[in-house]
């Protein structure tokens, strides 16, 4: 029996309706008027869903925890594998694995809940979730143009928390903790310091409250951290409270990867509480169809279901999804659970990071894969956040041939050439006439 039922309340939304052994069928009952009706069936939701292999690896590894437990999102939290110990009673890691975790300080420690290992191959250490998440030496590896805090966030924090680079929004980095740590993350400098996840405290949300209010040209605040859906119900009630409280600030957006790494999270009691606050947007962060399991179709059910509009931030990684095969199924994966995929980002030269970076042309080679390949609605935005302050910089193929006289010369996705009637306008003149002939 579920903890919600268990309390008396019914999870939502319920996979399927279910009766118990004894309702299997419709009792009658007497009415008034003598006529024998049959009795409602009373309808029982289920609990958060388990897939198989999840169910399989929590029973091998964790076989005193109940389906209970295992759904709650605090025991998820609490029991973060994050030492070397815990790895490798799980994992059978390799000598590089080995040594790179042993080696770690600092910030960016490994954590990684119980549910998202088990997506992971455990033997595999080119397995792209598990390559993501634990330790290799390629993070100890410096190269060019590498930057601990690559895009210059700390010049442009202005108040605890926020950083004001665009005119019209911040970012809002609520707290240092996520319920796992990506070792791509442009925040390595300051997720999970040592000593413990950092937290912002109320004084300091307070200062940073207060810039918002005195600066009426924000319209749009973005939360993000860390992951602002670690914090407490009551936590993030308040926060978002105050900020809708403020009458310029329009738009609320948060930025999380809470419904693919643990989407236990996402409980009735928090979408009540989102719901509070709309118009309100979130941004989530997604790597590979393996992530896409059924446990991730109710958490962006649950989010979808209550008004919110869902989009994905994927960033672009060597050997984990740098292929058409891998980025089309994850985009129209993603599509499917009502989350529209958003931007597809160039890996940021985070220092150690250069395992991780591909080139920009295969950004725009897997662009060039999507469009017209499959709908627009799974085809995202590419884009490079400008080093040293610069912001996002959107990059797109270049299907511009040339021009003939008036007519614009256009290559579609199957590489014809079209003409398009364009009296007076120039785009394209600057082509290589033999590209306009061709």
């Amino acid at each position: 029996m579920s903890l919600q039922i268990a309390r008396g309340r019914e999870a939502r939304p319920p996979l399927r309706s279910v009766r118990s052994k004894q309702d299997a069928r419709p009792q009658l009952k007497e009415v008034s008027t003598g006529t024998v009706v049959p009795a409602p069936v009373r309808k029982v939701a289920l609990r958060f869903p388990v897939n198989a292999e999840t169910r399989a690896f929590y029973k091998r590894f964790y076989p005193d925890t109940s389906s209970v437990e295992w759904n709650d999102w605090r025991w998820q939290m609490r029991t973060r594998i994050r030492t070397l110990d815990e790895l490798n009673r799980i994992f059978r890691l390799s000598a590089d694995e080995h040594e790179a975790v042993a080696r770690h300080k600092g910030s960016l420690p490994v954590g990684i809940t119980p549910y998202y290992a088990s997506l992971m191959d455990l033997e595999d250490p080119s397995e792209p979730l598990r390559r993501t998440h634990i330790t290799t030496g390629g993070e100890y590896i410096r190269t060019p143009g590498e930057d601990n805090d690559p895009l210059g966030e700390d010049h442009d924090t202005v108040a605890p928390g926020i950083v004001h680079r665009y005119p019209d929004r911040v970012l809002f980095l609520t707290t240092g903790t996520c319920s796992t740590y990506c070792r791509y993350c442009t925040r390595a400098r300051v997720v999970g310091n040592p000593g413990g996840e950092y937290k912002l405290s109320m004084r300091e949300w307070e200062q940073a409250l207060a810039y918002l209010e005195a600066h009426t040209e924000v319209r749009d605040v973005l939360l993000s951290g860390g992951d602002p859906l670690t914090l407490g119900d009551d936590k993030l009630d308040y926060l978002l409270g105050r900020l809708r409280a403020i009458k310029h600030i329009e738009f609320l957006r948060i930025g999380t990867k809470i419904p693919m790494v643990l989407p236990q999270r996402i409980t009735k009691e928090l979408v009540a509480i989102l719901k509070k606050y709309h118009p309100l947007w979130m941004s989530i962060h997604a790597t590979h169809p393996s992530e896409l399991t059924e446990e991730t179709t109710e958490s962006t059910s649950r989010l979808a279901d209550a008004g919110i509009p869902l989009g994905s931030q994927t960033v672009l990684m060597k050997g984990i999804n740098d292929d058409i095969a891998v980025m089309k199924p994850l985009m129209q994966g993603l599509l499917k659970r009502r989350v529209r995929p958003y931007y597809l980002y160039q890996c940021d030269p985070i220092s150690g990071s250069a395992h991780f970076r591909t080139t920009v042309e295969k950004g725009l080679e897997i662009i060039e894969g999507l469009r017209g390949h499959t709908t627009g609605y799974a085809t995202p935005i590419f884009a490079v956040d400008a080093p040293g302050g610069g912001g996002k910089i959107q990059i797109a193929p270049d299907f511009v041939v040339g021009r003939d006289g008036d007519d614009l010369l256009l290559r579609n996705f199957e590489g014809g050439v079209y003409r398009y009637p364009d009296p007076g306008g120039t785009l394209g003149a600057n082509k290589a006439p033999k590209l306009a002939a061709e």
